[in-house]
């Protein structure tokens, strides 16, 4: 029994809290979460924690902003009920995968208003996308053709152009004229995305957080966002075994990273198994626009094996899994650390050439078990993540959760 340890689990993953709970042998926390009819979050809690070592549990996916609230009114909760310690355990860390570059149709969208009915998909895998640029990417009305327009030619600067364009709309009174959507010219000024990393950073710190426990990461370097410690366990150990365990002739096989940012994580599982290596490379020859993937490697007649941290639009790992199918692959599996499958990405996977997508339960996969049947496999990390609790709490290292050997 660990005495002075009290584990609250949030309103995001009540499973793996359970499962980590029994794990560790002691009690869910009495925690009542809620919303007042105006959406405001409402979070009482039920047991003493005074002097004691508390752990709250939430994980970054479903309705992420509610879920993150939730966690912060949660901590500060405990922290004014004279909690020695509160560490917040987030199996998927919310705000961690943002670009610093603008978003557009080609990479991660945003979500849509309206919504396509689940029978009207028209998925394509391709590899090498549409590339004619239309006229709309240079704001013209949708009737203008590229005559009326003759100012727009690249040898002019940003200035020119904006003035000429100016120009072109008003009319001889001197008014603007109505003629399309003029708010995608390019003036010159370099659009700006903000970075949330280090405002969710200093909320939890501000909320009372004296320790975070993630696993893998989307961005390690997240970690330098902080001023508290911050734990980053890593999936790979429990990738490894399933790789070992239920591939058969594993070594047989290729390791592929789906794009060259995830390079780094696919050779250490590719070195550390002693298998081949391949790589899906974008190439990107329009700026701005979407990227033809070229492979790098020989996956004639091997099992292969995409690596990656995260899917959530499944758009990535699909067109991936019909390039390797095109060049000569018998079988395409997609082991992942954090499966979100937002949006439509569990029927892009059933429409697309993966045989299998190999998952953590770091979030909630039961509806997506009950749609994909066979084709997802779920690995669990609650002892992972129980072990990594009980280790901390006992002033132990937890290095060697890092190790493969252990699992």
């Amino acid at each position: 029994m660990v005495r002075n340890l009290v584990i609250f689990g949030g309103s995001s993953h009540p499973e793996l809290v359970e499962k980590i709970c029994n794990f560790l042998g002691v009690p869910r926390g009495g925690l009542e979460t809620g919303k007042f009819s105006n959406g405001e979050t409402s979070v009482s809690i039920k047991d003493s924690v005074r002097e004691k070592d508390v752990y709250v549990i939430q994980s970054g996916c479903g309705h992420v902003n509610d879920n993150f609230i939730e966690l912060l009114i949660t901590i500060a909760a405990c922290k004014t009920a004279s909690a020695r310690r509160v560490t917040a355990v987030m199996p998927l860390f919310p705000y961690s995968r943002q670009p610093d570059v603008p978003y557009n149709k080609h990479g991660a969208p945003l979500a849509k208003s309206v919504t396509t009915p689940r029978n009207e998909h028209n998925y394509t895998f391709e590899s090498v996308p549409p590339s004619p640029r239309s006229h709309s990417s240079l704001g013209m009305h949708s009737n203008a053709s590229a005559s009326e327009f003759p100012f727009l030619t690249p040898q002019k600067s940003s200035l020119a152009l904006e003035r000429e364009f100016e120009k072109k709309l008003r009319g001889k009174d001197n008014t603007w004229l109505p003629q399309g959507n003029t708010s995608e010219i390019n003036t010159g000024y370099k659009e700006w995305v903000a970075q949330s990393g280090t405002l969710v950073a200093g909320l939890l710190t501000c909320a009372g957080a004296d320790h975070i426990i993630t696993m893998d990461l989307h961005d390690p370097q997240f970690q330098g966002f902080f001023d508290i410690p911050v734990d980053n366990l890593y999936g790979r150990p429990i990738l490894q075994h399933y790789i070992t365990s239920s591939i058969p002739n594993y070594q047989e096989a290729v390791i592929v990273s789906p794009d060259a940012g995830g390079a780094k994580r696919a050779t250490a599982i590719a070195d550390a198994l002693e298998m081949d290596f391949a790589l899906i490379h974008k190439e990107r020859r329009v700026k701005g626009h979407s990227a033809a993937m070229m492979l790098v490697g020989d996956v004639t007649n091997r099992v292969a094996l995409l690596i990656d941290d995260l899917v959530d639009t499944s758009n990535t790992i699909t067109r991936a899994a019909k390039l390797l199918k095109d060049r000569g692959a018998t079988k395409v599996f997609a082991i992942i650390t954090h499966g979100i499958f937002s949006g439509d990405a569990i029927q892009r996977i059933q429409a697309s050439a993966l045989d299998k997508v190999i998952t953590t339960n770091s979030a909630p996969q039961l509806e997506n078990k009950m749609m994909l049947g066979s084709k997802l496999e779920i690995l669990d990390v609650s002892k992972i993540f129980g072990e990594a609790i009980r280790r901390i709490h006992n002033g132990e290292s937890v290095s060697m959760l890092f190790d493969v050997r252990t699992l």
